[in-house]
């Protein structure tokens, strides 16, 4: 008997998938409230021309498009690496009720990191934050996805 997988677990799978097509290793899953997937994604800047692919935004699209509605205040978020700047302004736009993440990201996050985008006074929205899921697994595939570049 196989353990079911958890939603880090399924993040993972796709950030593998995106490094497999030659795309920075990020994963993101995002969860209704009873915690059923409603859209996965790895990253797919290199693959779609577009500098804005990044898992995070690919699977709240999606979420959205599925519910006909510009806003998820029931959903999670997990992701395997902190969200940028641009990722953590469209969780907050998006209204998402919480966000896990995996690896943090000093140089180019956006929630602990960097703009701390749900500190600001301008930020409508700030999600529950739990940082550091899986942090070490999520930090090796990264790294080991640059060294290979070098």
């Amino acid at each position: 008997m196989t353990s079911p997988q958890t939603p880090m677990d399924l993040a993972l799978a796709q950030a593998r998938a995106a490094a497999a097509r030659g795309e920075v290793p990020v994963g993101a899953v995002l969860l209704d409230e009873s915690g059923a997937v409603l859209a996965l994604a790895g990253n797919q800047a290199e693959a779609d021309h577009d500098a804005s692919a990044h898992a995070e935004l690919l699977v709240l699209r999606e979420a959205a498009r599925l519910r006909a509605s510009p806003r998820l205040p029931d959903c999670t978020l997990v992701v395997t690496l902190e969200p940028c700047p641009m990722c953590a302004a469209a969780i907050s736009a998006f209204r998402i009720k919480r966000l896990v993440f995996g690896a943090y990201d000093p140089k180019g996050g956006g929630v602990d990191h960097g703009a701390r985008i749900f500190a600001a006074s301008s930020c409508h929205h700030a999600p529950e934050v739990v940082g550091g899921v899986r942090e070490t697994e999520c930090a090796a595939l990264l790294r080991d996805f640059f060294r290979e570049r070098r």
